[in-house]
């Protein structure tokens, strides 16, 4: 298998990288500028990773994960009058993946999301957010939510919460892989600048082994998440993989989180300083993935 991205992903990645270091506005500018696309199909699950990635890095609060996900499972199992109504250029979808039969149930870009797909039972509802009462929230990182009671709505034929499911933890899996490339780049930049005892911090050992184990860290969760991502993309079977990809995204995370707080020292603890928006998202991935002891058991149930 060969995870080596072609060259139009490459640019598709450039291209939101770019965005997001010049935007005022990334949502807009990036559904301008076609990464998100007018045709949900034009991008397929390793493109979608590609930009994930570079939104990750940036720790952009954008509604992209969500959106193309809804947007994926319309696509595919919507109504022609769902595709008609829900899947127009810049429209916000969002997804709840507990389930929620008259249960309250915390969702993303709530302030913002023009429908949502709400699991129930083993089907899902497309259900219009002007029919909800939405309670905001704030989320661990600071970024939009809220929750709401559903019992019922208007029926995506075909489309299983498993399906939502699979393909919006990956997802999360390559927002991680961007949160943790560049928390780690940040952390090894700050080791080679931060001087202790007349040497840059990077040259104690216990400094260089912590960066060196989140370096290992990094490259399983690019690993696995891009073998999970490949095996979606060829319409295989990938619920081990995607179980892989969680326990290294939510268990390799956390460590890397953690390690770039201590190797930045007290600044690490500044909620002013980007290490900390880093840390917070890490964390916020971690706790949407579930943690990785329960990717562990749904692997041994596997076997």
């Amino acid at each position: 298998m060969d995870f080596t991205l072609t060259e139009a992903q490459r640019e598709l990645a450039a291209l939101t990288r770019k965005i997001l270091d010049s935007s005022d506005s990334p949502w807009t500018d990036l559904v301008k500028s076609g990464v998100v696309p007018e045709q949900p199909g034009e991008f397929g699950v390793l493109e979608q990773c590609a930009v994930l990635v570079e939104l990750g890095r940036a720790v952009s609060d954008v509604p992209y994960l969500p959106t193309t996900v809804a947007a994926s499972a319309l696509a595919e199992f919507g109504t022609p009058e769902q595709r008609a109504r829900w899947l127009t250029p810049g429209t916000v979808l969002s997804v709840a993946l507990s389930e929620a039969d008259g249960v309250k149930t915390t969702v993303p870009f709530t302030s913002t999301a023009a429908a949502f797909l709400v699991p129930q039972g083993e089907q899902v509802f497309l259900v219009e957010a002007g029919e909800l009462e939405i309670t905001p929230q704030e989320l661990v990182d600071g970024s939009d939510a809220g929750s709401f009671e559903h019992s019922g709505g208007d029926l995506v034929p075909g489309l299983t919460p498993g399906w939502l499911l699979t393909r919006y933890a990956l997802g999360l899996c390559a927002l991680q892989l961007g949160v943790t490339e560049r928390a780690l780049e940040l952390t090894a930049e700050y080791a080679r600048t931060r001087v202790q005892f007349d040497r840059p911090i990077g040259s104690f050992q216990a400094v260089a082994q912590r960066l060196a184990d989140a370096y290992i860290d990094v490259a399983a969760i690019r690993l696995t998440l891009w073998q999970a991502a490949w095996r979606l993309s060829e319409g295989m079977d990938a619920t081990e993989e995607v179980a892989t990809a969680k326990f290294w995204a939510a268990d390799a995370g956390h460590r890397v989180a953690h390690t770039a707080v201590h190797v930045h020292g007290g600044t690490g603890i500044d909620m002013s300083h980007d290490v900390h928006r880093y840390f917070t998202a890490a964390k916020r991935h971690e706790f949407e993935l579930g943690g990785a002891t329960a990717q562990l058991l749904k692997l041994s149930a596997a076997w």
